[in-house]
C-alpha cells in the first residue's frame, strides 16, 4: 500500500477508535450526574442546618428536629477515601483522549501539507522533465546502476538531453542525486526521503490533481 495512503488509513481507524471511548466516557459521566441528583429529601436537608435532620411525620413540633452527626464529604466504607475519585479519573483519561485527537491532527494537517508541496512542486515540470524523473525512479526501483546512457538508451535520446533534463530537474527542486562512481561514471538517484514520503504513483496522482 502506498505509504501515504496507508498512514491516513491508520490515523483516521485511530480517530474513529477514539470518538468511540469519548462517547462511551460521556455516557458514563451522564450516568454519574443522574445518580448524584438529589432526591427530595436530600433537597430538604440541604436547607436545614448542618447538625439537624427531619423526622418522618412528626407528632410534636418541639421534637420537629433532632441533632445528627456532622455530614463527612469522604465515604467511611472505603477508609476515608474521596467519593468523587472515580470521576476524577474518567476526567483525565477524557482529556488524554483529547490530546491524542489534537495529536492525530496535526499528523493528518502535516500528511496534507506534504502532499500539497508534492503536487506543486511537480506540477511545474514539463511531460519530458517528468519523464526522465520517473524513469530514473523506476529503474532504481528495479535495481539498476542508473546514469546517462542507461536513460539514453531507455527513452532513445542523447545523453546530452539527458544530462540537460536532469539540471533542470534539480534546478525545480527535484531531490534527483548525482554521485560519481570511481571518479568518472555519474550515478542518478532519487533521495530516499521522498521515496519514504510518496511512490511513484503517489507522485503521478498527485500531479494529475
Amino acid at each position: 500500500m502506498d505509504p501515504i495512503k496507508e498512514a491516513f488509513a491508520k490515523v483516521k481507524i485511530e480517530i474513529q477508535e477514539i470518538k468511540e471511548q469519548i462517547n462511551e466516557i460521556k455516557r458514563t459521566l451522564n450516568s454519574i450526574q443522574q445518580t448524584d441528583k438529589p432526591t427530595d429529601n436530600q433537597q430538604i436537608n440541604k436547607s436545614l442546618p448542618q447538625n439537624t435532620t427531619i423526622l418522618s411525620n412528626p407528632t410534636n413540633k418541639s421534637h420537629l428536629y433532632s441533632p445528627i452527626t456532622n455530614y463527612n464529604e469522604v465515604s467511611t466504607g472505603n477508609n476515608g477515601v474521596p467519593t468523587d475519585r472515580q470521576t476524577n479519573r474518567q476526567t483525565i483519561q477524557h482529556i488524554d483522549k483529547i490530546s491524542k485527537i489534537e495529536h492525530l491532527s496535526q499528523i493528518l494537517n502535516s500528511l496534507d501539507s506534504i502532499k500539497k508541496d508534492i503536487r506543486s512542486t511537480f506540477k511545474h515540470l514539463t511531460n519530458q522533465e517528468m519523464l526522465v524523473f520517473s524513469t530514473i525512479y523506476q529503474l532504481e526501483e528495479e535495481g539498476f546502476i542508473v546514469d546517462y546512457s542507461l536513460i539514453s538508451k531507455k527513452l532513445s535520446l542523447t545523453e546530452s538531453s539527458i544530462r540537460d533534463y536532469v539540471l533542470k530537474l534539480i534546478k525545480k527542486g527535484i531531490p534527483v542525486i548525482k554521485t560519481k562512481h570511481n571518479n568518472k561514471k555519474i550515478v542518478l538517484s532519487i533521495s530516499p526521503e521522498l521515496k519514504k514520503i510518496a511512490s511513484l504513483q503517489t507522485i503521478l496522482s498527485l500531479r494529475e490533481l
